[in-house]
């Protein structure tokens, strides 16, 4: 492996890192306070895009990077749902 793969492994991980621990504070606070339904869209449709692309010119950092963040955009998504469902039981 190259030393630029390193690299690109290395910020793969604290990008997946930064993500996932927002998306876990999300599901565990129950809380949607600042959060909105296009960040997770957006992220999913860039994602997707992005491993397409990656694939097609054959960049496997990014190809696994970019399917780990499209799990994370559905998670968001899905615990950004579970909340706002949540928090309308509780208010009405």
């Amino acid at each position: 492996m190259e030393p630029a793969d390193w690299l690109g492994w290395a910020a793969s991980a604290v990008l997946l890192a930064t993500l996932g621990r927002q998306v876990y504070k999300e599901w565990k606070e129950r809380r949607t306070d600042g959060l909105s339904q296009w960040l997770f869209i957006g992220q999913l449709t860039a994602s997707t895009g992005f491993t397409i692309y990656s694939w097609l010119v054959d960049n496997w950092v990014f190809v696994v990077t970019n399917l780990a963040l499209l799990v994370t955009a559905i998670a968001g998504q899905l615990i950004y749902r579970r909340n706002r469902r949540l928090a309308a039981r509780e208010s009405g």
